[in-house]
């Protein structure tokens, strides 16, 4: 950053640092930034902007450090080979005309120098997370439990919905699974270690620490890496809890062989239960809940749901039974009620909450996907609108049909939606404005209520 300030003359704006300790600003948020606003126009990182990261415009990588692995280098040129149409180019960097080579500027020979293929995090296949979660609270992990055990976090991390994302901070005192595991790849890092050896044992620079401080630094380190886990049994038990809800087991070793075919009476038994607990719930808490006070006073008082109001609902049915998912929910009905239930494989959405509601107080006889429902419900409008003889045109179709989508998902739609996804892209709020005029409100309110308040 030093480097980048004296040679440009810049300020702060035009050069960002990318790294998970940026204080006040998210990386991804300064990620974003550089993806797709004309500032910064230079991201300095060590390897954040690696594989998963799409910065498309991107058209100069300069490497200032070695970068050992072929893996990771081979990840970051593919950030540079990234194609982008003219017009996104030139949104991020105006006087671009299109993007056809990218530059690499190898200050460190890393492109002379012998690349290694990595050693894979997951070092401990066999051994369940029950266990090394155990070790790690007895405080006897070495090297391999740890780094499997940051393979394994970053592997649910992906798998989390931003509720049980939200939850894990909650219990661990504002840590991510992310931030764990970057902890526990830190204190396997021997640069690090040898670091904290050369100050523990005040060993000159250039000059290698005994080993025994060298073995005591890295034991320090490993300690400290897991002590948000270590001293904390709740957090331990949501991991166990999230991970059973999360990952799927597969035998590959041993034959299966059908002893008998049918319904289990158990499972069945278990539905039943489910269900019924979910309706007990309902009627307890209908009072309580905003969407569920709306949703009961149907079809006598008619009231639009608010996005906020459903994801309070999804909340506290979570926070009451963490597996109560919207698909343990709709497969729990499928096998109580096979013919009455539709998109048993369909993706489940924020929105489809509200669909088991309606079913469990029977205002819709039928359990069926909120998207797919609110489509059928929008259709039904469109021809009252014509047959009043209210027309719209293709421009228009195209935002009520991008409006329905996002109905469908979160059971609601708001001015402030109209400003964000490929409402935004389109013109945002403004455009809406101008093609339906002063009477957006009202139509946005009569969406709402007529696909979700019918």
């Amino acid at each position: 950053m030093r480097i980048v300030r004296e040679e440009f003359g810049q300020g702060d704006d035009f050069a960002k640092k990318i790294t998970y300790r940026v204080t006040g600003i998210k990386p991804e948020e300064l990620i974003a930034e550089f993806r797709n606003s004309y500032y910064p126009r230079i991201a300095v990182t060590v390897d954040m902007v690696a594989t998963g990261t799409d910065i498309k415009p991107v058209e100069v990588l300069l490497f200032m450090r070695a970068v050992k692995s072929r893996v990771l280098f081979e990840q970051m040129l593919g950030r540079g080979t990234r194609v982008v149409e003219p017009t996104e180019l030139q949104s991020v960097t105006p006087d671009a005309r299109v993007k056809d080579h990218f530059v690499i500027v190898d200050a460190v020979g890393v492109t002379e120098q012998l690349l290694f293929d990595p050693q894979p995090m997951e070092r401990k296949r066999s051994v369940p997370l029950k266990r090394l979660l155990e070790r790690v609270a007895l405080g006897a992990v070495d090297d391999d439990d740890l780094s499997s055990l940051a393979a394994r976090l970053k592997r649910l991390e992906r798998k989390l919905t931003s509720d049980e994302a939200a939850y894990i901070q909650e219990v661990s005192g504002g840590l991510t699974l992310g931030d764990l595991a970057r902890r526990m790849v830190d204190a396997l890092d021997s640069d690090r270690v040898l670091e904290r050896a050369r100050e523990r044992s005040a060993t000159p620079e250039g000059e290698e620490p005994p080993p025994e401080t060298v073995e005591q630094a890295a034991q320090e380190m490993r300690l400290e890496a897991v002590r948000p886990l270590a001293a904390n049994p709740d957090l331990r038990n949501l991991l166990l809890d999230l991970r059973r809800r999360h990952e799927q087991v597969i035998d590959d070793i041993s034959q299966d062989e059908v002893l008998e075919a049918g319904f289990d009476p158990s499972a069945t038994e278990r539905a039943r239960e489910t269900v019924e607990s979910f309706r007990r719930f309902l009627e307890e808490h209908k009072d309580e809940i905003a969407a569920l006070q709306i949703l009961y006073n149907l079809p006598y008082r008619r009231r639009a749901l608010t996005y906020e109001q459903v994801k309070e609902l999804a909340d506290a049915l979570s926070h009451y039974r963490p597996n109560w998912t919207t698909e343990a929910l709709w497969q729990a009905y499928a096998r109580l009620e096979r013919d009455r239930v539709r998109g048993v494989n369909a993706d489940r959405v924020l929105a489809d909450i509200v669909a088991l509601v309606r079913h469990a107080v029977q205002l819709d006889d039928e359990l069926v996907p909120f998207p797919e429902r609110a489509q059928q419900r929008y259709r039904d409008w469109l021809a009252a609108q014509e047959a009043a003889g209210r027309t719209f045109t293709e421009e228009q179709r195209w935002w009520l049909d991008e409006i329905v989508r996002l109905i469908g998902t979160q059971a609601s739609v708001s001015l402030e939606d109209l400003d964000r996804g490929t409402f935004f892209q389109r013109g945002g709020r403004v455009a809406a404005l101008r093609l339906f005029g002063d009477d957006l409100p009202r139509l946005l309110e009569e969406l709402n209520l007529a696909l979700v308040a019918s």
